[in-house]
């Protein structure tokens, strides 16, 4: 392992009552009245959640910023960081899922100073502070509930960028895994993909000897696996969705990479993908991680060996190669059942946008912990998921 330090100040409140204790969180971080509450399209008004919310914030001021997207856009936190402004907000509450919490990260960073929120997420701007936060969940998926990350798009330019500070973990967050019930299909399947890819993603690291790692992400894994069907067909399975939403928060809070950073090239080409054709994430993961996974380990086998073990138990006598093919097989096979595509072209990607793509996952250079990608590297994989 690498020498690390690690520390997350969210408060995670789980289970049945836990937005019922929305009052009493929010005491704990601000003594004013001016709250912004950020959501999505408007399915938490269908739910009834919003007027259950808004009943919980009586006495307070309350302003809305709806509508922020799947793949939250650099326009949408300008007009959030106009409203914290204009209105002294005190604290900000984001109600839905990855998207709107990634959003409200960049409000309550940029809403601090006077640069332009594109300028803090392609790193020319430090984050100094953030107006406090906290969440609802109601999507399990990106674990940004518990993190200090964000990824912002700007469809003007169509970029699709990550950035994070520690100022932004947001102080509580509040999860009900019946929230979940109501999910349509492809969000409860998106969102098994999006743990799944990060857990894979730190799995396949630049460390040595992460046996605790392995085996934790392992286990969480699996876990995911076998709940994620069951949510997919019971949508109202307390269970299975108390499973895939705790399995996607723990994937990306940190807990499971204690020493070691992970890969993290699969996001940044999913990205890329993204940010011309807003196809949702979860989908774009589905196809371009097993491309990944095939051309990589043909560089370094030994660690996909180790995965087909850990994972999926395949020790028998049959030779590496096998190995290695039957797990990732075994990976795209489980995302399909889901109802995942496996091929960019049935999302509309034409070969000639490959090369815009590998352009932009080269903003920063050549990327990838575990195995770095060169432009060659990147457009053999965008060509076999093609």
């Amino acid at each position: 392992m690498n020498d690390f330090t690690f520390q997350n100040p969210t408060t995670l409140v789980f289970g049945k009552t836990s937005t019922d204790q929305l009052p009493q969180m929010i005491e704990k971080f601000t003594e004013g009245k001016n709250i912004l509450l950020t959501y999505g399209g408007g399915s938490i008004k269908k739910s009834g959640l919003y007027d259950r919310v808004i009943k919980l914030l009586d006495g307070y001021n309350i302003y809305e910023l709806a509508g922020i997207e799947p793949n939250p856009r650099l326009s949408t936190v300008k007009k959030g960081v106009q409203i914290v402004k204009e209105n002294k907000i005190d604290f900000i509450l984001a109600v839905g899922g990855g998207s709107v919490i990634d959003g409200t990260k960049l409000i309550a960073a940029a809403s601090t100073t006077d640069v332009d929120p594109w300028d803090i997420v392609t790193r020319k701007a430090s984050v100094e502070r953030a107006i406090p936060f906290g969440t609802i969940l109601t999507i399990s998926a990106t674990g940004s509930e518990m993190n200090s990350g964000s990824v912002i798009t700007n469809w003007e330019t169509n970029e699709k960028l990550g950035w994070g500070s520690p100022h932004v973990y947001p102080k509580f967050s509040l999860l009900n895994p019946e929230l979940l019930f109501t999910l349509p299909q492809n969000q409860t399947a998106n969102g098994i993909i999006d743990s799944m890819s990060h857990l894979l993603e730190q799995y396949f690291n630049e460390a040595t000897n992460t046996e605790i790692g392995d085996a934790m992400i392992s286990g969480v894994m699996k876990a995911i696996m076998k709940a994620g069907p069951i949510a997919m067909e019971q949508p109202e399975n307390y269970e299975a969705r108390e499973t895939t939403m705790l399995g996607a928060t723990v994937a990306l809070n940190g807990y499971l990479r204690l020493g070691y950073v992970g890969d993290w090239a699969t996001h940044n080409l999913e990205h890329a993908v993204s940010a011309v054709y807003d196809i949702p994430h979860g989908v774009g993961l589905a196809i371009i991680f097993p491309e990944w996974m095939r051309y990589v380990s043909k560089k370094k086998p030994e660690r996909f060996v180790k995965f087909a073990e850990d994972v999926f138990g395949i020790d028998d006598d049959t030779s590496n190669e096998d190995k290695i093919n039957d797990a990732i097989d075994a990976i795209s096979d489980f995302w399909s059942s889901l109802g995942a595509p496996t091929k960019l072209s049935q999302v509309g990607v034409k070969e000639e946008d490959l090369e815009v793509f590998a352009d932009k996952t080269l903003i920063y250079g050549p990327f990838g912990n575990f195995y770095k990608l060169e432009k060659d590297d990147i457009m053999a994989i965008y060509k076999a998921a093609l």
